[in-house]
Order: structure tokens, then sequence, then C-alpha cells
């Protein structure tokens, strides 16, 4: 389920590069999901304490749920499986890592939080 990709979306296995298969996001649809990925992390790190998280809005419920929105518009916009886009997310998330841009990007996925009535 996609709840618990977003509990255990930071202890990722990635699977190996190459986008085949994947679909292309618009710009929309890329920043939806980077946020999706930005909030599971955030969330995650909130759970084990983690001050830089904890610095943010608490993300278990509103940040959950824009997550689950998130996925499934995705499947339906795109037509890709659930499969394809946990691995976007996974990508996305793990990209969030090694660059270490969650902190970059909170402010502005929370004003899409926030625009998006969650």
């Amino acid at each position: 389920m996609l709840t618990a990709l977003f509990s255990s979306l930071s202890l990722l296995v990635m699977q190996p590069a190459g986008a085949a298969g994947l679909p292309n996001l618009n710009s929309q649809q890329a920043a939806s999901l980077r946020c999706a990925a930005a909030f599971a992390l955030v969330s995650h790190g909130q759970s084990i304490g983690n001050a830089d998280a904890l610095k943010w809005p608490a993300m278990d419920a509103q940040g959950r749920e824009f997550f689950v929105r998130t996925a499934a518009r995705l499947i339906d916009e795109t037509g890709a499986s659930r499969s394809q886009i946990e691995q976007l997310l996974s990508r996305e998330a793990q990209s969030l890592i090694d660059t270490n841009e969650v902190e970059a990007v909170m402010p502005a996925c929370l004003l899409m939080l926030e625009a998006s009535g969650v």
C-alpha cells in the first residue's frame, strides 16, 4: 500500500539506475512527486527524533495524505502502475538524500501542501 511506502521511504533499497518503462512527468507532476518524497523523508525523520526534521510542521497526517493523493493522481494521469510510481518516488527520495536538498525544497513544498487543501 502507498501508505506503507510513505512510512518506509527513507529505508529505500534503490533499483539499478535507468528509467526504462517509467512515465515522463510534466513539471507540475514532478513538483508534486518531489514534495511527496520530501514529506515522507521529513515524516520519517520526525518519527525518529531527527532535529532537522523536527523543525518542520508535523508531516504524519497531512504529509501522508498529500503523498497518497499525489501517487494516486499520478497513476490516474500517467497510466503508470503503482510499482512504477513507487519507483519514481523512491528515486526522488534518494535524489533528495544524495543532494541534501530536503531543507531547500520544504518551504515550497509546504506552500504546495497548503494550496492542495489536504
